[in-house]
């Protein structure tokens, strides 16, 4: 795309009723968003310096562990994320939950449409990475699930 293309694209974009438009073709990406959480791509955020830094190879094993002992519910679409059925019910989940695959775990809405969110592992929530009504990126992990 050239630069005239662009311009064209943000302005009809900013006049349209979309609130979030992503596109990536032949090495070019861009992301337009009118929502007040921005757009973060994941692994750019800088890290605190660590007292103690493990040699590479422990890191590597560290790491590796870690991929194995734990799994990710992730999001499948944009959207705003409810962690409960009715603002007066408990949440699906929480910190211990026993979930099986085909549990549902929280809800989506996306253009007006709610879409349950399944597990699609057996195991224990250990860790709840969202807050209800925050809005989620597609493949955003929001729940940490130990399996087994």
């Amino acid at each position: 795309m050239d630069f005239k293309e662009i311009k064209e694209l943000m302005a009809e974009f900013n006049e349209s009723p979309m609130r979030e438009l992503e596109i990536e073709t032949d090495g070019f990406h861009i992301h337009l968003s009118k929502n007040e959480n921005t757009f973060k791509p994941q692994g750019v955020l800088p890290q605190a310096p660590q007292a103690e830094t493990p040699s590479p190879s422990s890191k590597v094993e560290e790491a590796s562990e870690q991929a194995q002992a734990a799994s990710y519910i992730k999001a499948p679409m944009v959207g705003s994320i409810y962690l409960q059925p009715a603002p007066d019910k408990e949440a699906y989940v929480s910190v211990g939950t026993k979930v099986h695959k085909g549990d549902v775990v929280c809800i989506i809405e996306a253009m007006k449409m709610m879409t349950e969110i399944k597990s699609e592992v057996d195991g224990i929530i250990t860790k709840v990475l969202v807050t209800n009504e925050e809005l989620v990126e597609f493949d955003q992990p929001l729940f940490e699930v130990q399996e087994g």
